[in-house]
């Protein structure tokens, strides 16, 4: 306990400034009042529920991300499983990762009407648990993916001779182990209790307040969530993250030492355009929320006022935007999805766009009379 505490409290004591909880100074959690039963928070914790940044600015946020990330999302899932001829390793990662954004945003009404009702619960502690258990999976199983999408392009391109590319086997397995790992790792969100009963404000909190029963022994309330968010932000986001820098870090690498001509320079430019745009949306999305869970868990473990509690319940409400990015920098910069985006929306059938393809293939343009002429010598004017 003291070299854990020596550690953690000389990092976060330099870097957010705050000290050991006194009486009226409590950070954000609840400890319990006497005479009814139920927890009471300080002043700070009381203005941060009821103010404009929690009941106004975060569901906007999550409307704007479930507006955008559901039908993006659900799109891109659609074109994959009936649009998509060839599955390659990408694709499937790209999929897996599409279905764990639409899983996410399927339950953000919920956290919507949360934020919206002045953050009171009304749905009982075991839907807390379940949205809780959503949030945090899909954020896992996003690095995750992303993860394997960032070594999968790397692979690619250093080894295009490789059968390794084209493995779809690999990459399903690889996919069915990300599932599996991330529904074992959130299991302990539903082993203890997400939801606090209030005093003041008079509300029930999802998430968002930590019971503390004794002050003097704060670690004994959250040592389960303290070693839960230390151990997957270590090992599923941390970790994770140097992967995904070194692997893009080799990919550009890798083409600045390719053979270039004038189209395939192009081509390059817009790889290295997107490689930038996918690390800086990551970490954008990823470290902060990381990094100031970590503080939160770790402030509460030493019982200390978390002064930057609104930043971080901040980081991880702009978190969720990565659910309606995440289509758009990885399928949508595709002219083959776009493509097939548009055919469905006009219901043209997989068999209609095969024709019109080899009908427009079958002709030939002349620029000296402007026309298009098929191999049947017909003649269309353009």
């Amino acid at each position: 306990m003291s070299l854990r505490g020596t550690s953690w409290g000389l990092l976060f004591l330099s870097c957010v400034g705050i000290g050991h909880a006194q009486v009226g100074s409590r950070g954000f959690f609840g400890t319990t009042d006497e005479i009814t039963g139920e927890a009471t928070v300080d002043q700070a914790a009381r203005d941060l529920l009821t103010s404009n940044l929690t009941t106004v600015f975060f569901p906007i946020i999550y409307i704007f991300t479930l507006a955008v990330g559901l039908p993006t999302n659900a799109m891109a899932i659609w074109v994959f499983l009936f649009r998509t001829k060839k599955k390659h390793p990408a694709a499937i990662y790209m999929a897996n990762l599409a279905l764990a954004d639409l899983l996410f945003v399927i339950w953000l009404p919920l956290k919507i009407a949360y934020h919206l009702n002045g953050n009171n619960w009304t749905y009982g502690e075991a839907m807390c648990k379940v949205l809780v258990g959503f949030f945090y999976g899909n954020m896992y199983c996003s690095v995750l993916f992303i993860t394997c999408l960032s070594v999968q392009r790397y692979w690619v391109v250093a080894h295009p001779l490789s059968q390794q590319r084209r493995n779809n086997r690999l990459s399903i397995v690889v996919s069915v182990a990300v599932w599996a790992f991330v529904c074992v790792s959130t299991t302990p969100l539903y082993l203890y209790d997400q939801t606090v009963k209030l005093q003041d404000p008079n509300v029930t909190s999802c998430h968002d307040v930590n019971w503390i029963h004794n002050v003097k022994e704060p670690f004994q309330d959250v040592k389960h969530p303290y070693y839960y968010f230390m151990t997957m932000a270590g090992l599923v986001c941390f970790l994770p993250s140097v992967v995904i820098i070194a692997a893009y870090v080799l990919l550009l690498r890798a083409l600045s030492h390719s053979v270039e001509d004038s189209s395939s320079g192009k081509k390059r430019r817009k790889v290295v355009v997107l490689i930038i745009i996918v690390l800086i949306t990551f970490l954008v999305c990823f470290i902060p929320s990381n990094i100031m869970l970590v503080i939160h868990y770790a402030l509460l473990s030493f019982g200390a006022a978390n002064r930057a509690y609104g930043f971080y319940i901040t980081t991880l409400c702009l978190s969720s935007l990565n659910s309606c990015l995440d289509p758009i920098i990885y399928y949508y910069v595709s002219e083959e999805f776009r493509e097939h985006v548009k055919n469905t929306l006009l219901c043209r059938s997989n068999r209609t766009v095969e024709r019109m393809r080899i009908s427009f293939n079958s002709l030939t343009y002349s620029k000296k009379t402007n026309t298009y002429t098929s191999s049947r010598t017909e003649t269309s004017t353009c």
